[in-house]
C-alpha cells in the first residue's frame, strides 16, 4: 500500500513511518503543513530548510501545503487529492491518545478516500519510548511550554534523563498536549544525519523555543 506521513519531523511522526515501514507500507512521500507565508510548520514551528534537511537525510519527496488554522482542513484535503493522484491510498499519522484528533484524521481521510493509519495509537507509553531509543533514534528538545518545562532542556537530548524530569514535574511523557516538541535528527529510517550548526533560543507566546537557524547533513 502507497502511503505518506504526516510529518512534523518530531519523534511521533518518525516512529509511526518506522512502524509502518516494518509492516510493509511504502511511504513514498512525506506530508508537512506550512503557515501561510510558507516559512514554518504548522505543528513544530521548524523553517522549511530544516524539514527539506530531514527529507533529504531521510530520501523520501516532502509536499507542502500553505495554510491557516481556520482552512487548515480544506487545505489539508487538497493535499491529500494531488498526493492519491500518485497513487497513494493511504496516509500515516503518529495519533498516541487524543481520540478528537484520531476522528478528525480519520472522517478526513475518509472524505477523501483513503485510509487512516495510526501505527503508535493507544500505544503503551514505556512501549514507545523504549522502541524509539532500542531502534537508535535521536532527536532533541526544540520547544517547551514556558510554565511547564524548564528553558534548559532546549537543545537538549530527548534521552531517559529528560523522561526522568517529566516524571518529576508530572507532565505527559510523549508531550501530546503540546507540552513540549521535538526534532529528530537521526535513526533507522535516516540514511544521514541531521547536524544542528546554529541556533537561538526565543520565546514565542508561551514557548520556549529553539530557533535552528543552520544545520548540515553527514
Amino acid at each position: 500500500m502507497k502511503a505518506f506521513v504526516s510529518w512534523s519531523g518530531g519523534k511521533d511522526s518518525c516512529l509511526a513511518c518506522y512502524r509502518a515501514l516494518k509492516n510493509g507500507v511504502d511511504i513514498s512521500f512525506l506530508l508537512t503543513m506550512l503557515d501561510e507565508k510558507g516559512l514554518r510548520s504548522k505543528s513544530h514551528g521548524l523553517k522549511k530548510k530544516i524539514l527539506e534537511a530531514q527529507a533529504k537525510a531521510v530520501e523520501k519527496p516532502i509536499i507542502y501545503k500553505e495554510t491557516s488554522w481556520e482552512n487548515y482542513e480544506e487545505k489539508f484535503k487538497e493535499a491529500i487529492k494531488q498526493l492519491k493522484k500518485f497513487g497513494v491510498e493511504a496516509g500515516v499519522f503518529g495519533d498516541l491518545r487524543l481520540l478528537e484528533h484520531k476522528k478528525w484524521v480519520e472522517n478526513v481521510c475518509n472524505e477523501v478516500g483513503i485510509k487512516a493509519l495510526e501505527p503508535l495509537w493507544n500505544e503503551n507509553y514505556k512501549k514507545i519510548i523504549d522502541e524509539f531509543f532500542s531502534y537508535g533514534f535521536e532527536a532533541i528538545i526544540i520547544s517547551v511550554k514556558s510554565n511547564l518545562i524548564s528553558e534548559e532542556w532546549l537543545g537538549q537530548s530527548f534521552n531517559e534523563k529528560f523522561i526522568e524530569y517529566l516524571k518529576s514535574i508530572n507532565v505527559d511523557l510523549l508531550g501530546e498536549n503540546g507540552e513540549y516538541h521535538t526534532l529528530v535528527t537521526y535513526g533507522p529510517i535516516f540514511k544521514k544525519r541531521v547536524e544542528i550548526i546554529k541556533s537561538k533560543k526565543n520565546q514565542i507566546n508561551n514557548y520556549n523555543i529553539l530557533n535552528i537557524i543552520k544545520v548540515n547533513l553527514k
